[in-house]
């Protein structure tokens, strides 16, 4: 199995997570630095053509690619723990929240929109800076109202951990990044310490990888 990672791609953080969790080491992690735009090179962009980590090699035939997807085949390959409800409504609700982060808001802020942003519409950094604060802020709204739903508990839904609890420990990560704070949000910051104290989790954090600054 091949990893393709970086340290501070918040969707490799999400596939990190679930490995630990499921007790899975890659054979092989191939660092590809976003920051110097090597996921544009064509090495890359042959494994993975939307030039987008993380990108998941396990055996024969092509990447598995987009995060979620990743982690589904993860918790189907390898079922323990599950990382989704065994009801039909629970997994809608887990796969809800799992996509207010991965599909709604992360995609806004991720370097290749950035840069567009930078190149095309002339942003400077505070109007970067101000942008993807907002996406921040909209999807901790959104995630704070359904987390006072009763079938929150210790964590996003229930006692045990699933795929909406990865998702929401790579947006408190993302909240660093960007200075957002998480304070407003309190049930949020109340299961994102939860699971910050898991193993798991925490080997998996970006600033505990191979290339992430000392602070």
């Amino acid at each position: 199995m091949k990893l393709f990672s970086f340290w501070r791609s918040l969707a490799t953080y999400r596939v990190r997570i679930a490995l630990n969790l499921k007790g899975v080491v890659p054979d092989e992690i191939i660092h590809v630095n976003l920051m110097k735009g090597e996921q544009r090179e064509a090495a890359y962009c042959a494994v993975n053509p939307m030039m987008a980590l993380p990108a998941l090699v396990d055996g024969d035939g092509p990447a598995l690619f987009e995060s979620l997807a990743i982690i589904e085949y993860l918790d189907e390959t390898h079922p323990n723990p599950p990382l989704l409800p065994r009801d039909p409504r629970g997994r809608a609700r887990v796969r809800g929240l799992a996509q207010i982060v991965a599909c709604d808001s992360h995609p806004l802020i991720v370097p290749r929109v950035r840069e567009y942003l930078a190149h095309e519409f002339k942003f400077d950094e505070p109007s970067l800076m101000t942008w993807c604060r907002h996406w921040h802020i909209a999807a901790l709204t959104a995630l704070e109202a359904h987390l006072q739903d009763k079938a929150t508990g210790r964590y996003a839904h229930g006692d045990a951990v699933t795929l909406a609890d990865i998702c929401l420990a790579s947006q408190a990560a993302g909240a660093k990044f960007f200075n957002v704070d998480t304070a407003p949000f309190p049930t949020f910051s109340r299961i994102v310490d939860s699971i910050s104290a898991i193993d798991a989790f925490a080997r998996a954090h970006p600033l505990q990888q191979p290339g992430a600054p000392a602070a």
